[in-house]
């Protein structure tokens, strides 16, 4: 279960200040459940914030994988960061390629579990990132190289590309990389799992 602590009052921007303070983090940074308790006549309402943090999100989230990779049998440390929200959790095991899985399938199965887990507790599902040692880093530099040759090949023959289907990070990434390009845009086309990005020329 995620740590939370309770503050109850009549002003909202009251609690999460103090909230925010005895929490030492931004208010930003909190992640919070807000329940309402009527007051009744010439009485105002009293609300009453369940207050966690990013911060409380990584615990969380270590601590479940921790359990998680034991039962598959391996030895896990992790190394997390918070930046702009997004959360980053890298992994390191006795036996990574378990944990990354044939094409990252293994990696992929363990954040969309990750993230339901998370979801299930805090009502939204985070943004969050989890590799093992460099494996995303890698992958992104591939798709980095992808997104540069197809964008060259659509801007000489003014022909779209589709490329295979991808999930969201990796779309997203493709997205980044190719936004500001002067000859081609993108766009993710199809329906879940099979969406996928297109390479598109611009107008001249």
């Amino acid at each position: 279960m995620m740590n939370y602590k309770e503050y109850s009052g009549k002003d909202e921007n009251e609690l999460l200040n103090k909230a925010s303070e005895e929490l030492n983090t931004p208010i930003e940074n909190l992640i919070v459940k807000k329940a309402v308790t009527k007051g009744g006549l010439l009485k105002k309402d009293t609300i009453t914030l369940s207050v966690t943090t990013l911060d409380g999100v990584v615990s969380f989230v270590k601590e479940y994988l921790a359990s998680l990779t034991k039962d598959m049998g391996l030895d896990v440390s992790f190394e997390s960061k918070i930046r702009d929200n997004q959360i980053t959790i890298k992994m390191y095991s006795n036996n990574n390629s378990i944990l990354i899985g044939r094409n990252g399938q293994t990696l992929k199965a363990l954040t969309t579990v990750v993230k339901q887990v998370v979801y299930n507790e805090i009502n939204e599902y985070p943004y969050l990132i989890l590799d093992v040692e460099n494996y995303k880093e890698k992958q992104v530099k591939h798709l980095e190289r992808l997104a540069k040759n197809i964008a060259r090949e659509v801007a000489h023959t003014k022909n779209p590309v589709e490329l295979e289907n991808m999930n969201s990070y990796e779309r997203r990434v493709i997205h980044n990389i190719l936004s500001d390009n002067k000859y081609v845009y993108t766009e993710s086309v199809g329906e879940e799992p099979n969406r996928h990005v297109v390479v598109k020329p611009k107008e001249d």
